[in-house]
């Protein structure tokens, strides 16, 4: 018979970090998954890897779309980060559904207890919504309302595994964008 392991009282649970793309540009001739940051997109990715530094919002894994304006983001944010978490490229967050990305959520492995996805709209903000039973409500109206470019959910699982993570089992513990840290 198999026994569900059994949370320890030691054990710090999952976080979960979502983080939409900032700002890009829409050049003609480009193709979607190409289309790079504008300036102001250039101006609050730091912005909100300084904030994630300062909060020790510090991801062991982060899952990156391949999409270029992703993929500028993380690499401004990461340039404000501490330390050296794991990056993988996963094609399966670009512009996917909630329901898509929480399957390959269950399938991270559970040494990684933090976890940054930087990915797109509407799937991040749906994802948020989906996950968060508890936590700030005002932050949930906010995030509800509108999951701007740039835009960061933190959201805290009591789980010991990826594969606990569930509809409502989250508590959201911030959402923070770069309007308001000026």
């Amino acid at each position: 018979m198999s026994k569900r392991p059994q949370k320890r009282s030691d054990d710090p649970g999952r976080r979960l970090i979502l983080l939409r793309h900032a700002k890009s540009a829409w050049p003609e001739g480009v193709a979607d998954k190409e289309r790079p940051l504008a300036t102001r997109g250039r101006k609050a990715a730091p912005l909100i890897g300084d904030y994630m530094a300062r909060e020790g919002l510090l991801p062991d894994l982060a899952l990156v779309s391949p999409a270029r304006r992703t993929r500028e983001t993380w690499m401004l944010v990461r340039d404000e980060l501490p330390g050296d978490g794991e990056v993988r490229d996963h094609a399966g967050v670009y512009e996917v559904s909630a329901m898509k990305i929480l399957d390959i959520l269950a399938q991270v492995e559970p040494v990684y207890r933090n976890v940054l996805i930087v990915g797109h709209n509407p799937g991040l903000q749906e994802l948020a919504l989906l996950l968060t039973g508890t936590g700030n409500a005002d932050a949930r109206r906010k995030m509800a309302e509108k999951f701007p470019t740039a835009g960061l959910a933190v959201i805290d699982f009591d789980a010991a595994d990826w594969r606990e993570i569930s509809e409502g089992s989250g508590r959201l513990e911030r959402f923070v964008t770069p309007r308001s840290l000026k």
